[in-house]
């Protein structure tokens, strides 16, 4: 399985998690047929470096934004500061989209890694991106 993303989704989901650092970045991406064609900033609640919460009212908010544009969630992203790009146990038992392609942004090495992910039945699928 592969996941198309915009040149400009990529940089820009990347920098708004190294402007979160020290604490875990999370947002939402959306677009048609499968494609990541926007982003959504969302706020962590938590401000913690190895978890994210985003309250319901700004899911319910951006989805409804996401539905305007004609569009549906084909991803979402977070990072990991200090841990490698791969789903968690806690990032597993709480992913609610299993459709959704799931990136994973790490911050561990000095240069970003992103891997991303589908998460079905508590299995990690790897998923190969294209920019």
């Amino acid at each position: 399985k592969s996941v198309i993303i915009k040149r400009t989704v990529w940089e820009d989901m990347i920098n708004h998690c190294k402007q979160e650092l020290p604490f875990e970045a999370c947002g939402l991406v959306s677009g048609n047929a499968g494609k990541c064609d926007d982003m959504w900033r969302m706020k962590n609640r938590k401000k913690s470096r190895h978890s994210f919460e985003i309250s319901q009212k700004e899911i319910d908010e951006t989805f409804r934004a996401i539905e305007a544009k004609g569009q549906t969630l084909t991803g979402i992203y977070h990072s990991h500061p200090t841990a490698a790009p791969y789903p968690s146990p806690h990032d597993i038992t709480n992913n609610h989209y299993p459709h959704a392609a799931y990136f994973i942004i790490s911050f561990l090495r000095s240069k970003p890694q992103v891997k991303c992910w589908r998460m079905e039945n508590k299995n990690t699928i790897p998923v190969k991106i294209k920019v």
